[in-house]
């Protein structure tokens, strides 16, 4: 019995998503004693997930899936599940997965669980933690279908490496017509820039900065730790910000191992989409502001004063410890 990861790349090369999927993959499989079979499109380094626990990768080349297809995807993932008959899938919480999984689940007849936090606390019956009311609470599900779909989310269980052999094969799906009823043209992409997705740590800034050409220092701060940039919606409404950047409830989930916002009041939609961060920092300079109640750190004060100073010892300390 294998569990089967279904691995997300970007030209060619795999996101930490995968590596975390694996990592956490290999655990539920030494629970129910098989091994971690993983799907992946297109991979240059397939074998690399060996160091994550992958046993035996199944790599489909094919031109037609270059972009991601959420129907040809899970019609070819779910032939790579019956074809090694696992009984459980993992996937990521990323967009592209959000539209898979359900796809993937009525192929295979199977059970999905979102927001997966942890391994299971039991796999007989297949009990899940998992999180609830924008994390804010837990609760645990128990998938009673013959194959269970796992939707693991972002950085809950973090990159364990365990090295293990892993051996690559070829493997081309039978896809039909009705696959590719919806076909991607194409995909408009920020270049050099560190993802909200994978990001470890993400810079946010609100309408405290009162304008665009205020961003600078929001930047050279994201450039200085290597995080993601972001901001609050009402900033990407104005058009300061592209609507890519907006985090939150109605934006982009952030669960980072650090957040940082800059003049952002913290609006409950905000902080919804953003509670799952491990670490938030505020800077703001009204101490009433919502977020200070929800922030782990906070410091009362203008950002224009702040965060050049910041920027200047966080530089001081990355050159010290380089």
């Amino acid at each position: 019995m294998s569990v089967l990861i279904y691995t997300e790349t970007e030209d060619g090369k795999f996101k930490k998503a995968a590596f975390e999927v694996a990592s956490y993959a290999k655990e539920v499989a030494e629970k129910m004693g098989g091994e971690v079979t993983a799907v992946s499109f297109n991979a240059n380094n397939a074998s690399e997930l060996g160091k994550y626990g992958v046993s035996k990768v199944l790599n489909i080349q094919n031109d037609k899936l270059g972009k991601f297809n959420a129907e040809a995807y899970a019609d070819a993932v779910s032939q790579v599940a019956q074809k090694e008959d696992s009984k459980v899938v993992v996937l990521s919480q990323s967009a592209n997965s959000k539209y898979l999984a359900p796809l993937l689940a009525v192929h295979l007849d199977a059970g999905y669980a979102s927001n997966v936090v942890d391994t299971p606390e039991s796999t007989d019956p297949f009990t899940v933690k998992r999180s609830a009311f924008t994390n804010k609470a837990f609760n645990f599900t128990k998938i009673t279908t013959e194959v269970k779909i796992v939707g693991l989310s972002q950085n809950a269980f973090g990159l364990k490496e365990n090295e293990t052999e892993a051996t690559t094969e070829d493997f081309s799906p039978e896809l039909k017509d009705g696959d590719f009823s919806v076909n991607v043209e194409s995909v408009d992409k920020a270049k050099d820039k560190v993802t909200i997705a994978d990001a470890e740590i993400v810079v946010s800034g609100g309408r405290g900065l009162k304008g665009p050409e205020n961003w600078g220092m929001i930047e050279e701060m994201a450039d200085i730790l290597g995080a993601a940039t972001a901001c609050s919606k009402p900033v990407s409404d104005m058009g300061w910000r592209p609507h890519s950047e907006h985090v939150g409830q109605t934006g982009k989930p952030v669960a980072s191992n650090l957040y940082i916002a800059v003049g952002i009041s913290g609006a409950i939609q905000h902080l919804a989409g953003i509670n799952a961060a491990k670490t938030k920092v505020v800077i703001n300079n009204d101490p009433e502001a919502p977020f200070f109640k929800a922030a782990d750190y906070g410091v009362v004060g203008d950002a224009f004063e702040i965060v050049p100073k910041l920027n200047e010892k966080l530089k001081e300390f990355k050159a010290k410890n380089a």
